[in-house]
């Protein structure tokens, strides 16, 4: 009696010590399979194979979802810093009483600045040398207001815009012109004058007050600013605006407020949005992102073919240990799960050195853009082709996830077929052919 009472009591903790043995066994021999010997040099290269190509592809995700990521916050911020969240105009020419209609758009809850502006086509030319040009007329305390323009003005650039008498240029449009501070430049308005002959242009030339660089070479090529009084007169609009540039605290809320700033501007105005004006250029950037997205994954799921095939290998040259295995006791469940841990091992790891691997490249994405450019002599990035001076590069903590979750989930399932082809091995058959 004594005896079967020992027996009983020492029954529950051998099984507890029998499964964390055998628990720990499956990873031992999952770990033995993964270090191969010189007869199995193949399998092993083909493992390392798979996880060198899981760790590239999810670097490459990375990188290129950053990249994107970083494209569309500055051309988001060049953008809305240059031209504002929100623009309101006249349905008929011009718009009048614009002081008392800016007065009543800044009450709006929601809205930060409003400012009167004035925009048309010119023809700037100096030395010999014409470029098409936009001027922009603006009040100096306004222009302030825009962060992105007023800290990359040149010293001294606002003495005297008020006076109408000088003008701020790009400093590319500056550069190809040839032009410093100080220099005159003539600008050429096309509709001017209606004389018997028809319109005459309208031309005056003015002083270079100074220049500015906002880094997206579109604007930094194009636009010139005046001041709004002196806009008025170049382009024969009396004492109107064409329209009030709207800045708000909230970009993402301007659908809200296009009803409140449409009752604060009148009747006679129109109002649209930033996501209205440049809903081509965004939506092409999104498109594009998922399509990268959907191109890239493609790396990973061929990375953990690799995997099925190395493990199927794996399977095939261990099937006699498989049956050692199961006719000392291991059930089909333990050798499935060696050999889900072997092919889950490969996915892990590479999945976490393609993390790191990726971050490390987009935080020093412009040294080894320039590192590059020195070495092959060769543009990688082409200012005027790409509106930027710089490889910009975000990197967001909800797509790494995405792209950890998607590998992981490929790698794992990449081994669930050998595993079960494992665990359905006959161990009276695999023996007979050993």
């Amino acid at each position: 009696m004594a005896s079967q009472g020992v027996s009983t009591t020492t029954k529950p903790s051998d099984a507890k010590k029998g499964t964390r043995a055998f628990s720990g066994f499956e990873w031992m021999i999952a770990a033995r399979y993964l270090r191969a010997k010189r007869q199995e040099s193949f399998i092993s290269v083909i493992s390392g194979f798979s996880l060198v190509g899981i760790a590239l592809g999810v670097a490459t995700l990375i990188i290129v979802m950053s990249v994107m990521n970083g494209f569309r916050a500055e051309l988001l911020g060049r953008i809305l810093g240059l031209n504002g969240h929100m623009i309101v105009s006249s349905i008929t020419q011009g718009l009048p009483d614009y002081d008392a209609a800016t007065q009543r758009i800044r009450a709006v809850p929601g809205v930060v600045s409003a400012t009167p502006i004035i925009e048309g086509q010119v023809l700037a030319s100096s030395q010999g040398q014409s470029l098409g040009a936009l001027v922009r007329g603006i009040r100096a305390d306004d222009l302030k207001k825009y962060p992105t323009i007023y800290s990359s003005l040149t010293p001294d650039a606002l003495n005297g815009f008020e006076d109408g008498d000088s003008v701020i240029l790009g400093e590319r449009l500056a550069d190809k012109l040839g032009l410093r501070v100080g220099d005159p430049v003539t600008l050429l308005a096309p509709k001017g004058a209606v004389t018997p002959f028809g319109t005459t242009p309208r031309s005056k030339t003015y002083r270079i007050g100074g220049t500015f660089k906002v880094g997206m070479s579109e604007y930094d090529q194009t636009f010139v600013f005046m001041t709004l009084k002196e806009a008025q007169l170049f382009f024969g609009l009396g004492d109107t605006v064409e329209g009030i540039e709207i800045m708000v605290s909230d970009p993402d809320s301007v659908f809200d407020l296009r009803g409140p700033v449409a009752r604060a501007a009148g009747h006679l105005s129109l109002v649209s949005d930033w996501k209205q004006t440049n809903s081509s250029l965004f939506g092409a950037l999104e498109v594009e992102r998922n399509t990268m997205f959907l191109i890239l994954t493609m790396i990973i799921l061929v990375a953990a073919m690799n995997i099925i095939s190395s493990l199927i290998m794996l399977v095939k040259d261990k099937s006699g240990d498989i049956a050692i295995l199961r006719t000392m006791g291991a059930s089909r469940a333990a050798v499935m799960r060696v050999f889900f841990i072997a092919g889950a091992s490969i996915g892990v790891v590479g999945t976490f050195v393609g993390v790191l691997l990726g971050v490390l490249f987009c935080a020093n994405i412009e040294n080894i853009r320039q590192f590059i450019t020195s070495l092959t002599g060769a543009e990688l990035f082409n200012p005027e082709i790409y509106f930027l001076s710089k490889i910009p590069a975000q990197i967001d903590s909800s797509d790494i996830v995405s792209v950890v979750l998607m590998s992981l989930f490929l790698s794992f399932a990449a081994t669930l077929y050998p595993s079960w082809r494992a665990a359905r091995l006959d161990p009276v058959e695999a023996l007979r052919y050993e």
